[in-house]
């Protein structure tokens, strides 16, 4: 994987990694996708096809900020050695006063890009996480590190949870929702009333972790992902859902997971790039 994020688009100072305000981490993760399969290809995919995006964005050029893409992290081994390997990454990230953007591959990556940053940061960190599922199984089908179980490690580890767009929940993860006092709302209230602009509860933390797995987003406008969920959200809804939350906060990273390319259909791929800038432009405008 040598392709570089927006790659025809940089300029060369917009490349250097010693001014580049995002560094690009691809993270082909596979190994616990549970319905359909095909994430490994995922960031691949979203590198090819950034190589259309334009350069503005959201009324402004996030990639005059300039953009560092790193090897694709390696996802041989154990799932808590992968994790470790993408926390080094993230930390390292963070501590060059960069913002970490993890191109997934499946969402149980979340968890090791979040740990990088906190080990970094050494504060509290909130999440928001745009997903048609809650995330919130404990070990769901034995794996402590499963893509359907990463929320609910990541409120052990005292992340703050907000989460939009769910439609897919069972009894285990509504209990989960109120031990862990995670902040909702789901997709159906969303879509039919039409809310594009929510509010994190006050006491929510100032550092903001982004993420969206593109299952969030409705399968008539993202169908390449490996469990899509009728009822979502549209492209414009999720973004200004994230745009509203990050008000008065300051994002210290993110990631767009759970892309499944389908072979000659490239257009949900070039949807996942434009989530991919579009988030990096709430991030650095």
């Amino acid at each position: 994987m040598s392709k570089l994020f927006l790659d025809s688009e940089l300029t060369e100072a917009e490349r250097d990694p010693a001014q580049a305000l995002f560094r690009v981490i691809p993270m082909p993760l596979e190994k616990t996708v549970s319905y359909g399969s095909g994430t490994a290809n995922g960031p691949e995919a979203i590198l090819e096809a950034s190589d259309q995006l334009e350069r503005h964005c959201a009324g402004w050029e996030p990639c005059s900020r300039g953009i560092l893409t790193e090897p694709a992290i390696g996802c041989d081994g154990s799932m808590p050695e992968i994790m470790e390997r993408l926390a080094a990454a993230t930390r390292s990230a963070v501590e060059a006063g960069q913002i970490p953007v993890t191109l997934g591959g499946e969402h149980s990556l979340t968890f090791g890009a979040v740990m990088g940053i906190k080990q970094a940061l050494d504060r509290p960190i909130g999440l928001v996480q745009i997903d048609a599922h809650a995330d919130l199984r404990n070990a769901y089908q034995g794996e402590k590190h499963s893509h359907a179980s990463v929320m609910h490690l990541l409120a052990d580890e005292d992340v703050a949870l907000a989460q939009f767009g769910v439609r897919a929940l069972c009894q285990e993860e509504i209990d989960r929702r109120i031990e862990a006092n995670v902040f909702f709302i789901d997709a159906e209230e969303l879509v039919t009333k039409g809310i594009h602009d929510i509010e994190l509860p006050s006491d929510f933390p100032h550092d903001v972790y982004v993420s969206f797995d593109l299952d969030g987003l409705d399968p008539s406008e993202m169908p390449a992902t490996g469990t899509p969920v009728p009822g979502g959200l549209s492209y414009y809804q999720a973004v200004h859902l994230v745009e509203s939350a990050l008000k008065g906060r300051n994002l210290v990273g993110l990631d767009v997971v759970e892309l499944a390319p389908i072979a000659g259909m490239e257009g949900w791929d070039f949807t996942a790039a434009q989530v991919v800038y579009r988030l990096m432009a709430l991030a650095g405008k």
